[in-house]
């Protein structure tokens, strides 16, 4: 760690990408130390203030340590996306930032630019969510335009979903609005970036580790008081985890069996982060882990 810290600009804005449980955010925090930093989140998850400890969000005692932001600030039942993000990011550009987070797409808009894209109307959205829950996502991949299929994460429902919904809003294939990208907020040669790359195997045991630890901390207990307003089909409801403790508290399964698929769940979801770090942020500087 303290070779990583001298070898990081202190002046620079800093980018910290990596898959979860990697350890970005203890980084992220002594970067603020040192050189008296804003934490910005550039996590998708974190930004719901329904969910704290099931998605890792900084403690309070992190976010006494360091100014933070951008965490925990958006309601459960909001519209959120990568331009919301980028608009909410820009102004805090002005001062010393240490941007972290593991959602690939919020650094490659921030680093590459953002196809300037129509809302989607709630009624395609609501179109488009039926359609997934009744016959899953391969059903919007299916009606997708051909560029616009090969291009995107086929394994993300998420992104499945709104690229049929700008399809279908628009008349547009993502593709075809992502041709029209505009500059990007931060050129990534203005910024210093780096991405953690740890061992899978020893990234599984520390994602374990971390789960075993919320639920003593009571990530059951966080997600029993969200079963009340719980709708599968909201982006908030997509927290690693979230799902599989749901289905326990609904009778559906016991607690160790949620606590296996929740466990498992993230294993997944950290290969999907590798996958885009290393096919879409090759320019990165790469840090190996352990």
């Amino acid at each position: 760690m303290t070779d990583l810290l001298a070898s990081l600009s202190r002046d620079a804005p800093l980018l910290i990408a990596g898959p979860t449980a990697s350890g970005k955010s203890a980084l992220a925090l002594a970067l603020a130390a040192r050189d008296g930093r804003l934490v910005v989140n550039a996590d998708a998850l974190q930004v719901y203030g329904c969910w704290h400890l099931l998605t890792a969000r900084p403690s309070p005692q992190d976010e006494a340590a360091a100014p933070h932001a951008l965490y925990g600030h958006i309601p459960r039942d909001a519209a959120y996306s990568v331009g919301h993000w980028l608009r909410e990011l820009a102004p805090l550009l002005s001062r010393p930032v240490v941007i972290v987070g593991g959602t690939g797409l919020y650094f490659t808009a921030l680093t590459e630019g953002l196809a300037d894209i129509p809302p989607t109307p709630p009624a395609i959205r609501a179109e488009a969510d039926r359609i997934r829950l009744a016959e899953g996502a391969a059903a919007l991949l299916a009606a997708l335009d051909p560029a616009t299929a090969a291009r995107i994460d086929q394994r993300n429902p998420a992104r499945i979903q709104r690229a049929w919904e700008v399809l279908h809003a628009t008349g547009r294939g993502l593709a075809d609005w992502q041709a029209e990208t505009g500059p990007p907020l931060l050129p990534l040669d203005q910024a210093q970036a780096i991405v953690l790359t740890p061992d899978p195997a020893w990234l599984n045991s520390r994602i374990d580790r971390r789960f075993d630890a919320m639920i003593a901390q009571g990530a059951l207990d966080e997600v029993r008081a969200e079963l009340p307003h719980w709708d599968p089909a909201r982006p908030s409801a997509r927290a690693i985890g979230a799902p599989e403790l749901v289905a326990h508290l609904l009778g559906e399964t016991d607690l160790p069996a949620a606590i296996a698929a929740a466990k498992t769940a993230s294993h997944q979801y950290a290969k999907r982060q590798r996958t885009w770090f290393r096919s879409r942020m090759g320019a990165w500087r790469r840090i190996a882990l352990p």
